[in-house]
């Protein structure tokens, strides 16, 4: 069996039908009564787990029954404000895995996330040194409880602790693509706009507080989550790699552009307004973030990333202006 925590969220669901012809596939996660069950609806699995029946689940089982634990389950938030709910979910949750996964010899990859670089003034190194690590200040709690877990691994690594037969951290960067719907103010600026477009509308994008910036031109690293998932079943294959790793283009591009290729996808001329960036996160607020893929290249990983325009080119055919837009 393969194991994925967060299975029905956004990556997870997406992680799922590139697993589906490798294994036994077992969701953890909570699915409420909203319509996240549509994110797994079209996947074979063996088994749906409620989070709270986990650890009880996974008594008596080893590597002779679970082959892989992808642990992307968390409070993906980052205005989230209950800390306390977040350590229980974020932290807590991860540290165990890790610890079981160590003791039954059983492969562990989980979601980290660049929210860890805080504002970006410590660059974007995926370097897993304890003393690189401890120079990264997140700028919410949801980055810092990603970042905990980081440094935590990356110290039992060092000193020699008892490891996982592999064990890798992903840093994500800018991730969209389908199956992000139950995502509400967390989904991409892709699905945010697209409906904005697609009735003839502007684009509303944050205004620019910074000098160095102009309106609609503050950058991210946008990445298409077939890109990530790519690179999560080229860890899966090569069991050998270990450590943190960024998950990201290598390349800024700004939403103006982003907003400009929906635009393009749904063949209309791009047309703007700018809103004032909302004061409860104007001074958290980062303008420019870019992976440094130099690591994971080094491990050999060599794949081309799909560009911006064809990401959101396909994202918005094959999914946004259909009917079904699950994947």
């Amino acid at each position: 069996m393969i194991v994925v925590t967060g299975g029905a969220g956004f990556i997870g669901s997406n992680l799922l039908a590139a697993l589906e012809s490798r294994g036994e596939l077992v969701v953890v996660d909570h699915l409420g009564d909203g319509d996240m069950w549509r994110n797994i609806a079209k996947r074979e699995l063996a088994d749906v787990i409620h989070p709270d029946d986990f650890h009880d689940w996974l008594k008596g089982r080893s590597s002779e029954q679970i082959q892989a634990i992808f642990h992307m389950g968390a409070i993906s938030s980052t205005t989230e404000t209950d800390v306390d709910l977040i350590v229980e979910n974020n932290v807590r949750l991860s540290l165990d895995l890790f610890r079981w996964c160590a003791q039954e010899k059983v492969r562990f990859i989980y979601a980290s996330s660049a929210a860890t670089y805080g504002d970006g003034a410590h660059g974007f190194q995926d370097d897993d040194a304890v003393a690189e690590l401890a120079h990264l200040q997140p700028l919410n709690a949801y980055g810092w409880s990603k970042h905990m877990v980081d440094r935590r691994l990356a110290r039992v690594l060092r000193e020699g602790g008892s490891l996982p037969p592999q064990c890798v951290g992903l840093k994500f960067f800018n991730v969209y693509g389908p199956n992000e719907y139950h995502k509400g103010s967390m989904r991409s600026v892709v699905h945010q706009l697209h409906p904005q477009i697609a009735d003839g509308a502007a684009a509303k994008l944050f205004r620019s507080h910074h000098p160095d910036y102009q309106d609609g031109g503050q950058l991210r690293d946008f990445i298409y989550v077939k890109d990530v998932v790519d690179v999560m079943m080229w860890m899966f294959d090569h069991p050998q790699v270990q450590g943190l790793y960024n998950v990201g283009t290598g390349q800024a591009r700004s939403f103006a552009d982003l907003a400009s290729a929906v635009f393009a996808a749904l063949g209309k001329e791009p047309r703007f307004e700018f809103i004032d960036t909302p004061l409860e996160i104007r001074d958290k607020y980062q303008y420019f973030t870019q992976a440094e893929m130099g690591k994971l290249r080094a491990a050999g990983y060599t794949r081309a990333f799909t560009s911006l325009e064809d990401g959101v080119k396909d994202y918005v055919l094959a999914y946004l202006e259909r009917e079904d837009p699950y994947c």
